[in-house]
């Protein structure tokens, strides 16, 4: 770790991972809350404060600790460890076929489905886990899509 950059304090950026990790871990305990015998307002309160104040709180002090030099490397180590992950930039046409259809049948059933349920009311009952599936489908395809079709997917949004 010294090699790479003299600024990085191995305690300080040991003790920044702890804090940064433990922030990401915190909304672990939200299912301790729900289950107290709080007040419905205070599990409320502390449920949210939990998801989406404390761990933002961590990452800065786990910032300030470190320094720039600290979550540089912290960075690079993480992406480095993402980067397989994500989808290779151009993929076969097949495969490209598939990942459209993946992409295109939750798009479609959710935009159908509430107007063909006027006439077919039994699409009102259908389960929950259903739109769960459809909404990995859809998380899915983006990989399977591969890396150029997020770039032109991102294109869609952005105003260059």
């Amino acid at each position: 770790m010294e090699n790479q950059n003299q600024e990085i304090s191995k305690p300080r950026f040991i003790l920044g991972s702890i804090i940064f990790i433990s922030g990401f871990a915190i909304p672990l305990l939200i299912p301790l809350v729900v289950n107290s015998n709080l007040s419905n307002s205070w599990k409320t309160g502390l449920s949210g404060f939990l998801a989406l104040g404390i761990p933002e709180i961590f990452m800065i002090i786990a910032v300030a600790i470190m320094g720039k030099a600290g979550l540089t490397f912290l960075k690079s180590k993480l992406f480095s460890f993402l980067k397989p992950l994500a989808p290779p930039d151009v993929v076969s046409t097949t495969r490209y076929r598939i990942g459209l259809f993946m992409f295109l049948l939750p798009l479609t059933a959710g935009w159908v489905t509430p107007y063909l349920a006027h006439f077919f009311p039994s699409l009102n009952s259908i389960p929950l886990y259903y739109f769960a599936v459809a909404d990995v489908i859809f998380f899915a395809s983006f990989f399977v899509l591969g890396g150029n079709f997020w770039d032109k997917f991102r294109n869609l949004f952005s105003n260059k």
